[in-house]
This record gives structure tokens, C-alpha cells and sequence, in this order.
């Protein structure tokens, strides 16, 4: 295959995120790797999550399919049963580097724990997004919301926020590399800040990423 493919669901979140897992499995020479991260938010999306999964399968036999997203972490051991599937990785598990060192033959197949109980969001520095010209950036994650008609937050967990300086960050690397417009993404982006110390607000963000990147043509929600 000669580098990971990523194949993605859902949200500008999803995204960004998908190109987090792409550095990691490119870290860890993870050139056989299929990932795919799925949406929760119908069933008509897992459906098609599903549905990528048996296709990925039939058109690369010795891949390594690794499962994640909201739709693995509500239910992972639903995407485990499926024989096409070697791998199943949380929200948070996805993130993190360690979860992409897997072993030969002895590693867990599903590696999915309580997303309540994460009550931080780091930041994730990108260079990128391959074949995009617009940006997406990780500023929050989760919601604290409890909607009847909303699975959401079984996916992601509560609110949580990234801190201001690793956002500023993040965005002056992605203009650094070419890129003129950045989107601000999030799962409730209102609630931004609401957990961090002095509980800056969203419009506290956006004065100060204007204000320490001026050079920034084009911001958006």
C-alpha cells in the first residue's frame, strides 16, 4: 500500500482528528494500515461505516483495519465481531501515539475505555491536511449537553477544551505551511473554555488568536 489510508466520517472534528492518526500510523511504519473512523450520529453512518469496512477488506486482504470514532467507541465490541476487523481504537485511545505500537500476533484487539472519565483535551500539532486547502482546528471537544435524541456525548464525553496557546500554536504552524483560512472545530464550540482556569470564552479565543496571528487572512467558525 506504501502509506496508511485513512477513510472518514462525520464531522470537521473527525477531520482534523483523522489527521492526528495519520502522523501516528506514518510514525509507527504503519504501511499496511486502513483506518477507518466512523460517525455515530445516524445509523444510516454507521451503516456506511460498516459498509467501507467490508469494501476496505475485500480490495486489500492483508491490510490491517483498524476501527475507531464515535460509532467504535459506543459500540466496539460490534465492530470487534466483525472478521474483517484487526483493530479497534477509542476517541481517546485514537490520539494517542502508544495506541499505534501494536505487537505480532499477542496485542488486544479492542483497546476502548470509559470516554467520561477523560477530562482533558491536548492539543495535537498537524502540518496538514492532504488535499485540502482549508484547515481545521481542534479548539474543544465533547459536550455536556444530554439531548434525548443525541448520542453524541456517549461518543465523545464531556466538554472539555484545548488551552488557548496550543491552538495559537497549531494555527501559526498551519500558516506557516500555505494554508489561509482556518476553521475552528469542535463538538460545542460555545462551551469552549468553561473548563479551563479564568474560563476564557469563545470570543476570548478568537480576540486573542486575531490579535497574536494578525497576519491570519480568514478565521472561521
Amino acid at each position: 500500500m506504501g502509506a496508511p489510508q485513512i477513510i472518514t466520517f462525520g464531522c470537521r472534528l473527525n477531520t482534523y482528528e483523522s489527521e492526528v492518526m495519520r502522523s501516528h500510523a506514518e510514525a509507527r511504519g504503519l504501511d499496511d494500515a486502513i483506518i477507518v473512523n466512523t460517525c455515530a450520529v445516524t445509523s444510516e453512518a454507521q451503516r456506511q461505516a460498516r459498509q467501507a469496512i467490508r469494501r476496505a477488506r475485500r480490495d486489500n486482504p492483508q491490510a490491517r483495519i483498524i476501527v475507531t470514532g464515535c460509532a467504535a467507541q459506543i459500540d466496539p465490541d460490534g465492530f470487534a465481531g466483525m472478521d474483517e476487523v484487526d483493530h479497534v481504537l477509542g476517541n481517546e485511545e485514537k490520539m494517542r501515539a502508544e495506541s499505534y505500537a501494536f505487537g505480532i500476533g499477542a496485542e488486544e484487539k479492542v483497546q476502548v475505555n470509559d470516554i467520561m472519565s477523560v477530562t482533558e483535551t491536548a492539543g495535537h500539532m498537524i502540518e496538514g491536511f492532504a488535499g485540502r486547502t482549508r484547515a481545521f482546528v481542534q479548539i474543544q471537544n465533547g459536550c455536556d449537553h444530554r439531548c434525548t435524541f443525541c448520542i453524541i456525548p456517549f461518543g465523545r464525553g464531556n466538554s472539555r477544551s484545548v488551552p488557548a496557546g496550543d491552538v495559537v500554536a497549531q494555527i501559526r504552524m498551519l500558516l506557516e505551511n500555505g494554508y489561509r483560512e482556518i476553521v475552528l472545530t469542535g463538538v460545542d464550540i460555545t462551551s469552549y473554555g468553561a473548563d479551563l482556569p479564568g474560563t476564557p470564552s469563545l470570543g476570548n479565543l478568537v480576540r486573542r488568536i486575531l490579535k497574536t496571528v494578525p497576519e491570519l487572512p480568514r478565521l472561521r467558525l
